[in-house]
């Protein structure tokens, strides 16, 4: 199923790209077991260092905005999805709130708001769609595991 985000064609199954999704409450404790997790993951697939931090950090980021910003019951929960592709990893963020976010020009003095200024300058892509078939929204972003040329 393509995933917003997902400008490639299918991949033929003998070639599918290794996926992996994790469901957690949306608490703060869920911001700090999704980096985790996400870092186990990609010590499994190899991936470079500074791919691997940059991940995790923006990662970090679209948890932070789905736990504080998606004011819904608490019983919903946040969904995470990692995808390994030949030439990038992808990363969706999925939440139960309908409003897309938007990059802030935060100000020195603010405590917060610069967390999809950070998503939009270090990602190769990224973006946030309404959720197909369903309550909510995914943001998501994409790092290319090798330096564009």
């Amino acid at each position: 199923m393509p995933m917003p985000g997902d400008h490639t064609q299918p991949t033929p199954a003998a070639a599918a790209p290794k996926d992996i999704e994790w469901r957690l409450p949306r608490h703060a404790r869920s911001v700090s077991r999704a980096r985790t997790l996400l870092r186990e993951q990609a010590t499994s697939w190899k991936l470079p260092d500074e791919v691997t931090e940059t991940a995790v950090l923006l990662l970090s980021e679209l948890m932070t905005n789905a736990y504080r910003h998606a004011k819904v019951s608490p019983g919903r929960e946040i969904w995470a999805r990692c995808a390994l592709d030949d030439d990038r990893v992808r990363v969706w963020v999925t939440d139960a709130n309908d409003m897309l976010p938007a990059p802030r020009n935060a100000s020195p003095d603010d405590e917060s708001g610069r967390g999809l200024a950070l998503v939009a300058t270090l990602a190769d892509n990224w973006g946030a769609t309404p959720r197909e078939g369903g309550i909510g929204k995914t943001a998501w972003f994409e790092l290319r595991l090798t330096p564009a040329r």
